[in-house]
């Protein structure tokens, strides 16, 4: 049985290069910024864009936290941007999450003038503490792209797949966010089939997925369970609207990858807003 997540790569290749060159020419802008973690999406992404653009007209930002593993990429002709985040997220770690600069006043109720302040309490900050400071750590990379892409009067171009969207393993207004995306119609095991039409280094492509956000981690821990076969389920469940009863015989982890689907779906539908009806 033919893998139904196979694409054909060229002609993926041409579709999203003929959107970027749509893109572009709406915009009128000709250069673009994007976070570079030398990872299997962010290459990717690279690499399409080196095919309409010239390299003077990309900007690739490395924004590091802990020291960098080298990776062998073709940076040639790219302007290679480096913004040490290490400052930014110490003082947010001291200040936010631990919350050494917060105060916070309660009032158990009325006061007549004169009257004693409120008393001063802390929360509880140790819940978490790690998902926190992850989520910090890609939004300051997002203010730090958004910025630079002022300043360039560029786009933002994000890096997301559906694998991540779909399981939620992004954070709001950090790494979702972005003015154009690439790959986000495409599942994380076809980004890697795209990325070996592209020619990234093999060994972009043999390393263990990773967000960057702590020493050690990876997608695949995170999750307790591989792409591969959260790819095949999602397809199956989302696209397919096959029955869970269905879906389950063929995949140990089937429970698992729904559960965490159906627990981050929040994230799509938020903001909730009223909506005008016309």
């Amino acid at each position: 049985m033919q893998n139904p997540l196979l694409i054909n790569p060229k002609l993926e290749k041409e579709k999203i290069v003929n959107f970027l060159k749509k893109t572009f020419k709406e915009q009128k802008i000709d250069k673009v910024v994007l976070g570079l973690s030398g990872g299997i999406d962010s290459t990717t992404v690279l690499y399409l864009l080196k095919e309409v653009l010239p390299g003077k007209n990309i900007f690739a930002v490395q924004m590091d936290y802990y020291p960098r593993k080298k990776f062998n990429i073709d940076l040639k002709g790219i302007n290679v941007v480096n913004v040490s985040i290490k400052k930014i997220i110490s003082e947010f770690e001291k200040n936010i999450v631990k919350g050494e600069g917060i105060e916070f006043f309660f009032d158990s109720g009325p006061r007549k003038c004169g009257a004693a302040p409120a008393e001063k309490k802390k929360f509880d900050t140790e819940p978490l503490k790690k998902v926190r400071l992850g989520n910090i750590m890609a939004r300051v990379r997002m203010i730090i792209l958004f910025d630079l892409a002022k300043q360039l009067n560029a786009i933002v171009c994000g890096t997301e797949n559906k694998s991540e969207k779909l399981l939620g393993y992004f954070t709001r207004f950090g790494d979702a966010a972005s003015d154009i995306e690439l790959i986000s119609h495409l599942y994380k095991t076809q980004v890697y089939q795209l990325s070996k039409y592209l020619k990234v280094p093999e060994i972009i492509i043999n390393q263990s997925p990773t967000a960057g956000l702590w020493d050690g981690q990876t997608d695949e821990d995170d999750f307790g369970f591989t792409y591969e076969e959260a790819d095949q389920v999602l397809h199956l469940y989302y696209d397919k609207k096959k029955k869970l009863e269905e879906i389950k015989k063929d995949f140990s982890n089937m429970e698992k990858i729904i559960k965490r689907f159906k627990n981050n779906q929040f994230k799509l539908k938020t903001p909730y807003s009223l909506k005008e009806i016309h």
